[in-house]
């Protein structure tokens, strides 16, 4: 009987250059995996492989030299310790998250608890071609937000209160794109919301408490990282509403399924549609 090795790759089962040897993705979402789930996958590389695993940039595992004959046993033996097999091909895959505000002290939102979300609505769905959310949770980006199809990354807006301000200058040498102006003589601040990029130095600074803010979601589109580089583009304000954060997701995808053409990348085909009905479909949701 024939390999069906399209469908074998759609299971996260890749062929390497070794005959009937194939590298076998594991599912992980954020990049979580617990210490029992390790536990079975040095059994498994150590049985059916060659004993080591392999990090991949996306946060998740992989197991080289799992023959084609052990697949059906490689697969049960993981499923009895709770490891899932990962997806390739043309669908939603690997969410990326790094540890966000839970544990993080600069974490603006909680990315892991995104990340399961975002994973039970539409990871491994079917797409015209691959499709990468990734979440980091302030503007440290240490995951790499833009590098995505969709980037999540944590944001906070920030408000000014004059009665508890010194007029130190402080949130204004420490804002990089010089939104904030403070005149220490005329005790007057100029807060520009336009330049602000949400990162919240400001009030991490402030020696006050003067300035405070609402933390939010920071949406960048059509990040490519791969034989075109492709940084994606912001145009939406901070989104405060996690639904609304959802309503976005479901308004892009179904653009991508409804305008790219197969094996076509979602920047690749908003460079052809054009950004601006994009933008406006998505801007129609707020």
């Amino acid at each position: 009987m024939p390999v069906d090795y399209k469908e074998l790759k759609k299971g996260g089962f890749m062929r390497q250059k070794q005959k009937d040897c194939f590298a076998m993705r594991l599912k992980s979402v954020g990049g979580h995996f617990t210490a029992a789930q390790l536990g079975t996958v040095q059994q498994v590389a150590e049985k059916y492989g060659k004993g080591y695993v392999h990090l991949t940039s996306r946060q998740g595992i992989e197991i080289p030299y799992i023959k084609l004959q052990d697949i059906d046993e490689v697969k049960a033996a993981l499923k009895a310790g709770g490891v899932e097999v990962g997806v390739c091909g043309p669908r939603v895959r690997t969410i990326t998250a790094c540890q966000g505000a839970a544990t993080c002290p600069s974490g603006l939102i909680d990315t892991v608890k995104l990340a399961n979300e975002f994973d039970k609505r539409y990871g491994g769905r079917e797409l015209p071609h691959k499709f990468k959310f990734g979440f980091t949770g302030c503007h440290n980006n240490c995951l790499k937000a833009e590098e995505n199809d969709m980037g999540i990354k944590g944001g906070v807006l920030p408000k000014w209160a004059a009665e508890s301000c010194i007029y130190c200058g402080v949130c204004g040498a420490v804002c990089p794109e010089k939104a904030i102006t403070v005149d220490k003589d005329a005790q007057t601040v100029t807060f520009d919301k336009n330049k602000c990029v949400y990162c919240g130095k400001c009030i991490k600074s402030c020696p006050t408490d003067a300035w405070t803010g609402e933390n939010g979601f920071v949406i960048s589109f059509g990040g490519l990282y791969g034989n075109r580089i492709a940084i994606g583009r912001h145009f939406l304000p901070i989104v405060f509403d996690e639904a609304k954060l959802y309503e976005i997701v479901d308004v892009t995808l179904k653009f991508f399924e409804d305008n790219a053409k197969p094996s076509e990348r979602f920047a690749n085909c908003l460079d052809r549609v054009g950004w601006d009905k994009f933008q406006k479909e998505v801007e129609a949701v707020l």
